[in-house]
């Protein structure tokens, strides 16, 4: 897959406290396979759908341990260009880009209202080899308590243009690059404990989300949402056993007129 547009989501990777753990969950619940650790990168795994680069697990950094939680990349031509943008928008650059051999360049940093992502310049290593198949990489959405925050901030840096969606019943709004759809964005309500942080909910493919589910709770994961039939597909959110919080989704099971989206000037 060729390198993506600025502001592309393009790689995604979490921390597991338990990496073995990890390794047999998402083995089962998504069917991946797994590369041998990286040890000269702190023992980075990447994660494969049919022989395509799709994920990443890794243990924890030291001081870094604890909850785990997915991190989703967005793709920069400069990664210092990106920071600095994030930085004039009230953002907080948490880790200064740095070079990972010949792979690229990473940064990682958080929104103004506390939601962590990171950002990828590629190298070698040009994010996902596949998307939209089962067991890999389909959508994301920014869960954010202060949505106002969110959608001053993510446009600015990355250039979204942005459309509000018609659900009386919540309110979420789309972040476009050009005529494509690359983000939603989530405001969290009551239904979310105080305790949540803010965090971008990380969609993967499935071929069959009630199996899939099924699958997770089984293995110590915790249904947090679903399953639920929508015009995008069949989706559920869930927890793994070591607390990262993602989706599962299978796009070609669909129920209903697709919503109408309003341009927001």
């Amino acid at each position: 897959m060729a390198v993506q547009p600025e502001g592309t989501p393009c790689w995604a990777d979490a921390m597991f406290g338990d990496l073995e753990g990890a390794k047999s969950f998402y083995g089962e619940v998504l069917g991946w396979t797994f590369a041998e650790a990286s040890a000269e990168f702190g023992n980075y795994t990447e994660a494969y759908a049919n022989g395509k680069a799709v994920a990443a697990v890794v243990p924890p950094m030291p001081g870094q341990e604890g909850l785990s939680q997915w991190c989703l990349y967005f793709a920069s031509q400069d990664a210092a260009a990106t920071a600095a943008r994030i930085r004039d928008h009230g953002g907080e650059v948490l880790m200064e880009p740095m070079q990972v051999g010949d792979f690229g360049t990473m940064c990682l940093a958080r929104d103004p209202g506390g939601v962590v992502f990171g950002v990828w310049q590629a190298g070698t290593h040009e994010g996902f080899q596949m998307m939209g198949e089962p067991g890999a990489y389909a959508w994301a959405e920014v869960f954010t308590r202060e949505p106002d925050k969110s959608d001053a901030f993510f446009p600015a840096v990355f250039s979204y243009r942005q459309r509000d969606m018609q659900d009386g019943e919540m309110d979420f709004r789309i972040y476009d690059l050009g005529e494509r759809s690359v983000l939603g964005r989530m405001k969290m309500g009551e239904e979310f404990p105080p305790d949540v942080q803010p965090y971008v909910n990380v969609y993967f493919t499935v071929a069959d989300c009630d199996e899939a589910v099924a699958k997770a709770t089984k293995l110590g994961g915790v249904l947090r949402f679903g399953p639920m039939t929508t015009p995008f597909g069949r989706f559920a959110a869930i927890s793994d056993p070591q607390g990262a919080n993602l989706s599962v989704i299978d796009t070609t099971t669909t129920e209903g007129e697709m919503p109408k989206l309003t341009d927001v000037a």
